[in-house]
């Protein structure tokens, strides 16, 4: 097998999904005995520094998807549309649901999000 250099793997992994992504991860996990994940970042112990953030306004929002309603189709149709993912795994996340849609997103992204999803027929929450 021809050694592939760095530029060469980096696209055969941009003609991934993020399913198989993970999969390939999970792998290479177990085949070198490794863990593939971002170190920790160290937390500082500051009195008060916390209660500083608690009052800062959420930036970041989740937009979770509750249950698809009458109609499906439309509401995989969306989660597509709205995401990086394939036929098969919006149907999946579709199937599973109560699951996130979209994730750390903006506030306005994920009210437009709310509104094509519920627009299709599903039940969403922002959180």
């Amino acid at each position: 097998m021809a050694k592939l250099s760095q530029e060469e793997l980096l696209e055969q992994f941009a003609e991934l999904t993020l399913i198989e992504l993970s999969e390939f991860v999970k792998a290479f996990e177990e085949k070198f005995d490794v863990k593939a994940a971002a170190p920790a970042a160290v937390a500082v112990v500051g009195g008060p520094a916390a209660p500083a953030e608690a009052a800062e306004e959420q930036d970041e929002f989740d937009v979770i998807l509750e249950s698809a309603g009458d109609k499906k189709i439309q509401v995989i149709k969306e989660v597509r549309a709205l995401t990086s993912l394939g036929l098969k795994e919006a149907k999946d996340l579709v199937d599973g649901t109560p699951k996130p849609v979209l994730e750390k997103v903006a506030k306005d992204a994920a009210e437009k999000a709310k509104a094509a999803l519920e627009a299709a027929g599903a039940k969403v929450t922002v959180k």
